[in-house]
């Protein structure tokens, strides 16, 4: 099997090349996901078009990062699961809060709506459980958050599929195991 590796800055197209300069310049790095996802230009640049986008709506951080959680566990995505947990912690969420999220539920109603909801969604390929639509509604969201809902599952299901696809070298401190 052909080893997937990150390419470096000059190893992409001038598009790329754009896109890894503004990610330096807000992150401080490339992460070694978004360079690989770099080898097309056409596809980076529409996962952060989605990302920048998607982070205008409903959602704050914590429930952002909530959600990436709770796909990424179930996805099994190593990549994710630790960049995504250094994210949760830079947005005031506790180690022991980025564990609950990941084994589905959390104390904070609103973050356990988003994250149940999520989770059925992810898990079940679309198709909602219809209590935790309700109990989404209930916690105040509406129709435009379960839209926006739908697309944070999806950038992440890409994310954790080309992570999957790829297996590229982690670049975050691994995220804690969970029992």
């Amino acid at each position: 099997m052909k080893k997937i590796i990150v390419p470096t800055i000059d190893q992409v197209s001038p598009e790329s090349k754009v896109l890894f300069e503004g990610m330096q310049r807000r992150l401080g790095k490339v992460p070694n996901l978004y360079a690989t996802m770099g080898y097309s230009s056409t596809a980076l640049k529409a996962f952060l078009d989605l990302d920048a986008t998607l982070s205008r709506g409903v959602f704050n951080g914590k429930q952002r990062e909530a959600i990436a959680l709770v796909v990424s566990q179930l996805n099994n995505c190593a990549y994710c699961l630790a960049g995504h947990t250094v994210a949760a912690l830079k947005y005031g969420l506790t180690t022991d809060e980025t564990i609950g999220i990941r084994k589905g539920y959390s104390s904070d109603a609103k973050i356990n709506a988003i994250v149940q909801l999520a989770k059925s969604i992810a898990g079940n390929k679309g198709h909602a459980d219809g209590a935790l639509l309700q109990q989404f509604f209930d916690a105040g969201f509406n129709e435009d958050a379960l839209m926006e809902l739908i697309g944070f599952i999806a950038m992440r299901v890409y994310t954790n599929y080309a992570y999957a696809a790829t297996e590229i070298p982690v670049d975050f401190p691994a995220a804690p195991a969970i029992d």
